[in-house]
């Protein structure tokens, strides 16, 4: 199975750092956040990865080919923004048409990736219990299918999914940029054709100045 690794945000939260420093190439604990997945899919028995890249494309792309020399990566470079939903559709001709893991560059986790349920008819994801800056949540389960409740959720959605590429089939009346979750997923879910599972695991969105610290000190604590 291939994986695609989300890396073309321009981390606006996370400035003055981003202005300089892509956000996947943020360090944790000595690594960059890239770093970090890369390492997880490979060790997962992930061989052939896809990076999306745009803001500070060329310094992702020169960090990673230098940690990853020997690891087949491809890059799908885009010059105006796509959103996650508009960026893995571009990204669809080097994926392939069979399901594929996505997560995104910028969370540290220790979720399983090796384990996670690959044979989908639609798309399986990853959920979370809710963060303090997420306590709504983003989804609910009902057996294993995704429910959205209008209120309040029980689910945090970790960044991770397995992805058929089918689901992008009749999308060539969006228009860029667009969300996976919001113009893709959503109309799967309304339907109970996307299936889920949650992870207790060690998991950090760093999309803010204080997440990052905070994924940070979880590093030092681990360690």
């Amino acid at each position: 199975m291939k994986a695609m690794i989300l890396a073309a945000g321009l981390g606006k939260r996370l400035r003055p750092l981003t202005n300089t420093v892509p956000k996947p190439n943020l360090m944790v604990g000595g690594k960059s956040l890239i770093q970090r997945n890369i390492e997880k899919l490979v060790n997962s028995g992930f061989e052939e990865i896809v990076i999306n890249t745009s803001h500070l494309g060329e310094k992702i792309k020169g960090h990673v080919l230098e940690k990853f020399p020997d690891t087949k990566i491809a890059f799908s470079e885009e010059t105006e923004p796509l959103g996650t939903g508009g960026g893995v559709k571009k990204a669809l001709n080097l994926l392939g048409k069979e399901p594929f893991l996505l997560l995104n560059a910028d969370i540290y986790h220790s979720i399983n990736l090796k384990d996670i349920h690959q044979h989908v008819e639609l798309a399986h994801i990853i959920g979370v219990p809710n963060p303090k800056h997420n306590p709504n949540g983003d989804f609910s389960l009902n057996g294993t299918k995704v429910s959205i409740n209008e209120t309040s959720n029980d689910f945090t959605w970790s960044g991770i999914s397995i992805i058929n590429p089918s689901i992008f089939n009749n999308t060539d009346n969006l228009i860029a940029p667009y969300s996976i979750w919001g113009s893709v997923l959503k109309k799967y879910i309304q339907d109970q054709k996307i299936t889920a599972e949650i992870s207790h695991k060690t998991w950090i969105d760093t999309g803010t100045i204080d997440r990052l610290g905070l994924a940070n000190k979880s590093f030092k604590e681990e360690n």
